[in-house]
């Protein structure tokens, strides 16, 4: 190709050399000095994740995570030492250490914004509502799944109610369970509020599309919840499954917090059978956020397999 008519010789223009410049490689004391200019900013998580299932919108709200050491003093307390340390080896785990998700679940009807379960504060899940875009005044109906505190701590504090436009449902079992059993949490937050609450049983309706399903043993009254529109369905497994390794793949180890060993046991295997033979999709309240996945049947349990895009 022969040379442009206003070329300058076989020097490089002002252009040029600037462009030669900004190709160089920076130094290593440059690269030094820029890297130390910035502070790490810490590990960070999102506070929400919204989608579609049929007609609903459905958000998966973190409320707060926190690490707590030996594990196996919460899930697995049946099994072997060796055992626990195999299963989290094969899961890329630590043996001695575990991470824990309070994942309340937001369902915006198309005629109501349903809640399901609040978290440990009213801070936690006030501040995860913010971030999806709402009030904690705009929820119309909060959903309690059962009467642990880390379900129920989030419904009042200092300032009060923090949905002070709500109504409330919960099992009838569970609520009659702890209101008899003098504890401290369930008589400063929800005894409150009983006036406001609507008690289900099993295939109960929290509103049109939204069906109580039977779930004890983690507590005598604990429920999950089915969401249905417009032939999509989502089940909501609450603490049915407390961690989404050592619960899922081992379904009759036991977990310290299940009220009924035994009983938590079988829910496990009914209700994870149902969810992986329909292919359904789930949240856990403990998953890691956002708490979504699909189950695999395998010899000993289920297998989880994060959502990615399938509701996006």
């Amino acid at each position: 190709m022969p040379p442009e008519k206003n070329q300058r010789g076989p020097g490089l223009s002002r252009r040029g050399a600037l462009i030669a410049a900004a190709a160089l490689p920076l130094s290593p004391a440059l690269i030094g000095r820029a890297v130390a200019a910035s502070e790490p900013l810490g590990t960070a998580l999102p506070q929400f994740q919204r989608f579609k299932l049929g007609d609903f919108e459905v958000t998966s709200l973190l409320a707060g995570t926190r690490s707590t050491e030996n594990p196996q003093e919460t899930f697995g307390t049946n099994a072997s030492p060796e055992a626990f340390a195999e299963l989290a080896r094969a899961n890329f785990l630590p043996a001695d250490r575990t991470q824990n998700y309070f994942t309340p679940v937001l369902v915006n009807t198309g005629a109501e914004l349903v809640l399901f379960d609040t978290g440990l504060a009213p801070e936690g899940i006030a501040g995860a509502l913010t971030a999806a875009g709402y009030r904690p005044d705009q929820i119309d109906t909060v959903v309690l799944t059962h009467m642990h505190g880390d379900h129920i701590g989030g419904l009042s504090g200092e300032a009060g109610p923090t949905f002070a436009n709500a109504r409330y449902v919960t099992g009838a079992a569970e609520f009659e369970h702890w209101s008899k059993a003098g504890n401290e949490g369930f008589d400063a937050k929800v005894k409150p509020l009983a006036e406001k609450m609507t008690m289900l049983d099993d295939g109960g309706a929290v509103t049109s599309g939204i069906t109580a399903v039977a779930a004890f043993g983690h507590s005598p009254g604990h429920m999950a919840y089915a969401l249905e529109s417009a032939g999509k369905t989502l089940v909501l497994t609450a603490d049915t499954v407390n961690h989404y390794v050592f619960s899922l793949q081992r379904p009759d180890w036991e977990v310290r917090f299940d009220m009924d060993k035994a009983a938590a046991a079988a829910t496990r295997r009914k209700l994870l059978g149902w969810i992986a033979t329909d292919r359904l999709p789930f949240i856990g309240y403990h998953m890691p956020f956002p708490g979504m996945g699909y189950l695999e049947t395998r010899p000993d349990g289920f297998f989880m397999i994060p959502a990615s895009y399938q509701l996006l």
